[in-house]
């Protein structure tokens, strides 16, 4: 798709809305639909969050009314770019002013211009222009100067029948693959508490149980990958090694790590057999069920548990980024079954182990389908 046009050239309007007189404190259980930049997600409506406004206000606001048909677009802050379509079924409906309101002319589908915004060259094209600035803004001037790929109203609309079926597809998958890796996990916290029901446990403290590695890699860390700890577990890490990278912690198999400021969202890793041992930042914590005592593997997935969730959520002290050090996970208690148990069912959770790698490398795969159907369609 050679052709392009300026975006400017065919809508009637780019323009944002206000926060209404008075701010927050204004906003409604019930009333007008106030679209925020949080609603606004790439390619759908969210309505959590939604926020809502009087009569009077929305009237006071006749311009930034969204009407069935428009394209709202963020341009503002760290959600720049994301785009949908306004759903009908919330309207009317009002947008504050982080959100722009694009409306077509009768020679550019809605839906089309949807997913040309959301297309990898459209959105490389955003972030790029917000090179530099101190302040992540999209201006209407910039919006209206956007070149997009031109093509006649009846190819638009089968571009745009083309993806919707694709897309729906896409999801399809996403879904079937997502509730069979939420069975798995469900089947493994079904193990914990199976364990947990043997007539011979006992409870202690974690630190009574548990050994905290402190002691840093030394010269040898360049030959050990660096590993991360994020709620779908292992990963490699994202950041290359910092300053003095002797001290990052080395993680073999058993060793349990997580992100201590990132705990309470699931941040928590395990190097399991398989798994190539590596290093982890000397910010992380680093643990290891004390030897006769606890089954790492078990502990890991006690730990990320509902069981394990509730015991580091009676820990936190209510902070937003909470920064739990092993010296605070060391307060919180666990009821341990005999180590023959725990062993046992460390054996049935390393069978679903590969079950749930193996879906997981599926969900990242099928989230990576939809830049590509839109690259596709767009012959980028």
């Amino acid at each position: 798709m050679k052709e392009s046009a300026r975006l400017g050239d065919h809508v009637l309007k780019v323009g944002s809305g206000q926060t209404p007189s008075g701010g927050q404190a204004n906003y409604l259980q019930t009333g007008i639909p106030l679209i925020r930049s949080q609603n606004v997600l790439m390619g759908s409506f969210s309505g959590q969050g939604l926020a809502y406004i009087s009569e009077e206000q929305d009237m006071a606001m006749p311009g930034s009314r969204v009407l069935p048909g428009d394209v709202l677009l963020n341009i503002t802050g760290a959600s720049i770019g994301r785009v949908c379509m306004a759903p009908e079924t919330i309207l009317p409906a009002n947008v504050n002013q982080h959100v722009c309101i694009i409306r077509c002319k009768g020679t550019l589908l809605p839906e089309y211009l949807a997913y040309v915004l959301a297309s990898s060259s459209l959105q490389r094209f955003i972030w790029d222009s917000q090179a530099g600035a101190t302040r992540q803004a999209l201006t209407k001037q910039m919006i209206e100067e956007f070149e997009i790929p031109w093509v006649d109203i009846d190819q638009q609309r089968k571009i745009v029948s083309r993806l919707k079926l694709d897309l729906a597809a896409v999801e399809d998958a996403r879904q079937a693959a997502s509730c069979e890796n939420q069975d798995l996990t469900a089947l493994g916290n079904a193990i914990v508490r199976d364990s947990l029901n043997h007539p011979e446990t006992q409870t202690f403290s974690l630190g009574d149980v548990l050994d905290e590695v402190r002691a840093g890699v030394g010269t040898g860390w360049a030959e050990f990958p660096v590993l991360g700890a994020t709620r779908g577990g292992l990963a490699l890490a994202k950041e290359p090694v910092g300053k003095n990278p002797e001290r990052y912690k080395p993680v073999q198999q058993g060793s349990v790590f997580y992100n201590p400021m990132r705990i309470l969202i699931g941040s928590i890793a395990m190097v399991d057999d398989g798994d190539t041992p590596g290093i982890t930042s000397p910010d992380y914590v680093v643990l290891r069920g004390r030897e006769g005592r606890v089954d790492s593997r078990w502990f890991y997935y006690w730990l990320r548990s509902p069981y394990g969730e509730r015991c580091i959520a009676s820990l936190a002290r209510g902070a937003v980024r909470e920064r739990m050090l092993f010296n605070r996970l060391a307060e919180g208690e666990i009821t341990l079954p005999p180590l023959h148990v725990q062993q046992a069912a460390s054996q049935a959770l390393a069978e679903i182990r590969p079950l749930k790698t193996h879906i997981e490398k599926q969900l990242r795969e099928i989230e990576l389908l939809p830049e590509r159907l839109l690259a596709q369609a767009f012959q980028e």
